[in-house]
């Protein structure tokens, strides 16, 4: 069975790399809940956080899955891991008793890749497993803030529509809170267990669920810890006796040596997403303003670390390190990675387990593997903790009950535990149509590839594992990697809340990232970077801090 953080994108943008840095994985600490820190919206929605006491009542009764124990249990954040082979014969059914109508449910959500025909066979044999009648609306994952803003916008909203974290930007946030249900009356406390998969979530994962003081997000939740991960092409490494970097110069040094352009091999492509782990710089988004030792409160760009992240990338660029594609911002660098044309790229942890399938037949000697971030000067590194889930499915506001019920008992589908026949089919499809079992390992054929895609999955997730019984090594090498980063993790002083900013800040920082992209490349000036600091200040950002300290006074750090 693949992980039910299976690829969501296979090449994300930069809000999702945001948004996948790291996962929190406690409760926020106590105190009141700010519903109403800078007013309400013209919509009716409320800006703020709701924490503590306030957010426990809204959670749902925490029940354990009992059904496979993991071979690699948590640890310092990480996912579990399972690397046994599953008894397909045996797969447990999690829920045995059909919850949902069979009455017609429309859900939207993103996809990346071609979509699945309306009515494959994927679709159908969901259907008749879950009890379910759904209209998938897949949309471009590559543009759905686009299309989520618009439909948001309208009078006609889907039944159920998935919402990315990444994608919570200008009038989105306040959108959520006035277009969706709140779902408290279904699945607060003890009413859960009517969803016993549902139930089963971690309540860290419920809590940041919780916009404009209900709980209106069915949570995929994650690990903790970094989902990006600098990949290295082991098997090259071990072939020119390349050893791993383990601080900032001695990166450069190695990509100096190892680039050489008229044997068209560079060293990496664009360093930006791992730079920020190495240099210890804080996630964007809320998670990004944290109370430093000094008692101050501040933003992830007035931090010299900031700075200093950018300049070492840079630095790569300018040394000729930098794969020419990479430099021009075109095409894949995963395509680059896998020709060897570039050793080291980032990218989500998923590409550890796609690339080594991808490549298992026609390259039988590549190897991916993950460096251990290090920090900058060669010490230990610093890395953020950032939300326990950053993808929710929603049911908008003025559903039936029976519309309800439905896309919950499609949830509860969805969030079904390893070692179920409904993961089983969430992952796979059906046997003999989208798989074959070899040695006791399911195998997708092509259509299983083409139509088992991230629909089902986007809906909701267990509690976070790894697993893949065709490269069970992969599954260990993931999860021990997240252990060794998960030790390095520290939490900000917003860590585990979901908060909706002012809706007049929300371009505010909109310009930084062309702006980091360009200036890495050489394209744009330090003195341009300093002066969008200074105007991000004078703009606004120093009273979004009077905002988020007022916010952080009432509802208590969450570190």
């Amino acid at each position: 069975m693949t992980p039910n953080v299976a690829s969501v994108s296979s090449g994300p943008s930069r809000r999702s790399f945001l948004a996948s840095t790291a996962v929190a994985a406690a409760a926020v600490a106590g105190g009141m809940p700010l519903l109403t820190a800078c007013g309400e919206s013209d919509s009716g929605s409320r800006e703020g956080t709701t924490s503590g006491k306030a957010a426990d009542k809204l959670l749902p009764t925490y029940v354990a899955s009992t059904f496979a124990k993991p071979d690699l249990s948590s640890k310092n954040g990480s996912a579990a891991g399972y690397t046994g082979k599953v008894d397909l014969a045996a797969l447990s059914t999690s829920v045995p008793e059909k919850l949902a109508t069979g009455a017609p449910l429309k859900i939207m959500a993103p996809l990346w890749g071609t979509p699945p025909k309306p009515g494959c066979a994927y679709y159908k044999a969901g259907d008749a497993a879950a009890g379910t009648k759904i209209t998938w609306q897949n949309q471009d994952g590559q543009t759905y803030g686009e299309k989520l803003g618009a439909v948001l916008a309208s009078s006609s909203i889907p039944d159920m529509v998935v919402v990315p974290d990444w994608e919570l930007t200008g009038k989105i946030p306040n959108a959520v809170t006035a277009k969706f249900m709140d779902l408290g009356p279904y699945l607060a406390g003890d009413k859960v267990k009517k969803y016993p998969n549902l139930a089963a979530i971690p309540s860290d994962a419920w809590r940041v669920s919780i916009f404009g003081g209900a709980l209106r997000g069915i949570p995929m939740p994650a690990a903790s810890v970094p989902n990006i991960v600098p990949f290295y092409r082991k098997d090259v490494f071990d072939k020119k006796g390349y050893t791993v970097p383990k601080s900032a110069d001695e990166f450069l040094g190695w990509a100096k040596e190892a680039t050489s352009a008229k044997a068209k091999v560079w060293a990496c492509a664009d360093m930006r997403w791992s730079a920020a782990g190495i240099f210890g710089v804080l996630p964007a988004g809320p998670p990004g303003w944290n109370i430093g030792d000094d008692g101050k409160l501040t933003y992830r760009i007035e931090h010299p670390e900031y700075l200093e992240h950018l300049e070492w990338v840079r630095k790569l660029f300018a040394a000729g390190v930098v794969h020419p594609d990479d430099k021009a911002n075109t095409g894949d660098p995963a395509q680059r990675f896998t020709a060897g044309q570039i050793l080291v790229y980032n990218q989500n942890m998923s590409d550890w387990y796609g690339k080594t399938t991808e490549q298992a037949q026609s390259n039988p000697d590549f190897e991916i593997d993950g460096m251990d971030y290090f920090g900058a000067d060669g010490g230990d590194p610093t890395l953020y903790a950032g939300q326990p889930a950053s993808i929710w499915s929603m049911i908008r506001k003025g559903a039936s009950k029976e519309t309800v019920e439905n896309a919950l008992a499609a949830a509860n589908f969805a969030a079904a535990p390893y070692g179920t026949k409904e993961r089983m089919y969430v992952d796979y499809g059906v046997e003999g149509t989208h798989y074959t079992v070899k040695d006791g390992v399911p195998i997708k054929n092509d259509r299983g590839l083409q139509e088992v895609n991230n629909a089902w999955a986007l809906l909701a997730a267990p509690a976070p594992y790894l697993a893949h019984p065709d490269f069970p090594e992969v599954t260990r090498k993931q999860v021990e990697w997240q252990q060794r980063q998960g030790a390095f993790m520290k939490k900000t002083s917003t860590y585990g809340m979901k908060i909706v900013e002012p809706s007049r800040y929300a371009t505010l920082s909109s310009q930084f990232e062309q702006l980091e992209i360009d200036f890495v490349r050489g394209n744009k000036k330090l003195s341009d970077i300093q002066q969008a600091i200074s105007t991000w200040k004078s703009s606004g950002g120093d009273k979004l801090r009077d905002w988020y300290k007022e916010l952080l006074d009432k509802n208590g750090s969450g570190n």
